[in-house]
């Protein structure tokens, strides 16, 4: 169950994260108030996670798992570059967390 947790806290760090640009520096009361949720749901779950995955390797996979989806994010939906080293580097992010999976 701890990897369920773990992969539902990454996808909630993105949707935070997002909501934090949308809060423009916390002036916008409900941007605020949804990335202020979400963080503390996403702590939540990923502190359940790690009753059952080691500490280190759950922090790992919890922002790997953010980093790689916000940065396909911004490629796709925000006019970030999208170079073949970027993509590169993502791909190396995504079997860099499923080699934890996978050792752990």
């Amino acid at each position: 169950m701890g990897w369920v947790y773990i992969c539902i806290a990454g996808i909630l760090e993105c949707l935070w994260a997002v909501g934090l640009k949308y809060s423009d520096g916390f002036t916008r009361l409900w941007p605020t108030v949804i990335s202020i949720i979400l963080i503390v749901v996403s702590l939540g779950l990923l502190s359940l996670a790690m009753r059952t995955i080691p500490v280190g390797t759950a922090y790992a996979v919890w922002t790997g798992i953010g980093a790689s989806i916000l940065a396909t994010y911004g490629i796709l939906f925000m006019d970030e570059s999208g170079s073949l080293l970027r993509i590169l580097c993502i791909a190396m992010i995504v079997a860099g967390v499923g080699g934890l999976k996978v050792f752990a």
